[in-house]
């Protein structure tokens, strides 16, 4: 799944090999555990910044937190420990840079699709297909931050809701119910002239 990666951001993990092990094989657990949850990291980064710049900024951070904690790690979860620290960074880069603006930037978004879904196809259909996953990322990142959040773990990360718990500090029920609104919302933003079901 790194292939396809950030360069800079494989390039500082090999660097932190490289500079912070000595002869035992830390770091080539760590890479081996740690790297191919690298998409995921950077997917809810890119979610959270609203900025490709920012998120790998932030992922890289995260990475480098990760290793130096990574003795610390329980062997649980490899996904949701990494995420929580990708979070945990997200929230440090906003405490340090208050003012800051969203970059709401989704040009090259579809450059980052799963190799296996993008097949020969007309430049028409291709056009289309891009603009609607263009449309859709700008769609979500209109969601407030805990329910992108929360959308992004579940339906793109399928993570469960005990780990998105654990990722973001809150109550299971509150995460479903962060979930349950931000389908709602999206799907609101989505379809605005569909009408809504009558609550029971």
């Amino acid at each position: 799944m790194t292939g396809r990666f950030w360069p800079r951001l494989v390039r500082s993990a090999g660097d932190v090999r490289a500079s912070h092990v000595p002869s035992d094989d830390r770091a080539e657990r760590f890479r081996r555990v740690m790297l191919p949850h690298m998409d995921a990291a950077y997917m809810l980064a890119r979610y959270l910044t609203r900025d490709p710049d920012a998120a790998e900024d932030v992922v890289q951070e995260a990475f480098l937190r990760a290793y130096r904690s990574f003795d610390g790690w329980r062997g649980d979860a490899p996904k949701a420990w990494l995420l929580a620290i990708v979070r945990n960074c997200f929230l440090t880069s906003v405490a340090d840079a208050a003012n800051r603006a969203p970059m709401g930037d989704v040009d090259g978004w579809t450059e980052d699709l799963p190799p296996e879904l993008i097949e020969p196809r007309s430049p028409e259909s291709l056009l289309g297909e891009k603009r609607e996953a263009a449309m859709l990322r700008a769609t979500i990142e209109q969601l407030p931050e805990p329910f992108r959040e929360a959308l992004v773990l579940r339906e793109l990360e399928e993570l469960s809701y005990r780990d998105i718990a654990t990722i973001t500090g809150v109550p299971i029920g509150t995460v479903m119910s962060r979930l349950a609104r931000a389908r709602q919302m999206l799907a609101e933003l989505l379809l605005p002239d569909q009408p809504r079901e009558a609550q029971a």
